[in-house]
């Protein structure tokens, strides 16, 4: 697939973007540090025994949406048609952060939310103009629930996941396959001396379960896939249960 990832330099993005390297997709990074991005073109390139300057990159940022149409511009003279956007880019802080720190919460709440929904707009009017695609979104399960631990973080994502599956009923049948991808805890740079709850998950292993499903085009999925039934009793508790749970 000719592929744009917005976010492919650490984490769960970078995963993500070794495997599809390693199987042949032509893709193009996008970011918001041209040396970052530089590094892990260079890196795939190796990987997939490429020529240097086979994976191109631009800056973008998702606090600055006049970037968006640039961006993408320069993916689509690079790969020509656009068959997938993935979007694992976003910002993390603790609840006791954001609580603190109003214009952290402001960054945080815009970049997870309103940032990564008007990049999904550009997305989407560029796949749909090319007769559809695919569109993969790193949301997250704290959006499942109000829970203490990620009131402001988990608004963001409970917003960004609604958004994703009206995007999903709007346009699947104009051929946009919309995949939200729901990690819970993940050992990567962003979670690194956190808490690990039960069921932390690994980089690799959600990168390849989001894989599978953009291939699928599955409309949802849980990473790792325990979440899924952990999150199906969560919802089902009273309201009392959870103002007295930290979890």
């Amino acid at each position: 697939m000719n592929t744009v990832i917005l976010g492919a330099t650490r984490g769960i993005g970078r995963a993500l973007a070794r495997a599809m390297a390693a199987r042949g997709d032509r893709l193009f990074l996008l970011g918001r540090d041209a040396r970052d991005l530089g590094a892990s073109a260079r890196d795939l390139e190796a990987r997939a025994g490429l020529a240097e300057g086979a994976i191109g990159s631009a800056a973008c940022d998702l606090l600055e949406p006049a970037t968006f149409a640039p961006a993408f511009d320069a993916a689509a003279a690079a790969l020509g048609r656009l068959e997938a956007v993935v979007v694992t880019a976003g910002l993390f802080a603790t609840q006791e952060r954001l609580e603190s720190d109003r214009e952290l919460a402001r960054r945080v709440l815009e970049a997870d939310f309103s940032g990564t929904v008007l990049f999904c707009e550009e997305a989407r009017e560029r796949l749909l103009a090319a007769g559809g695609g695919r569109l993969c979104v790193l949301s997250s399960v704290a959006g499942e629930r109000g829970r203490k631990p990620v009131v402001l973080y988990g608004a963001a994502k409970a917003g960004l996941s609604r958004y994703l599956e009206g995007l999903d009923h709007r346009f699947h049948a104009r051929g946009l396959r919309v995949v939200c991808v729901k990690p819970g805890f993940v050992r990567t740079s962003m979670t690194e001396g956190l808490p690990e709850p039960p069921f932390a998950g690994e980089a690799d292993e959600v990168a390849a379960i989001a894989l599978a499903a953009l291939d699928r085009g599955r409309p949802v999925v849980y990473a790792p896939g325990i979440w899924r039934w952990v999150m199906a009793v969560v919802r089902l508790l009273p309201r009392a249960v959870l103002r007295r749970v930290g979890f």
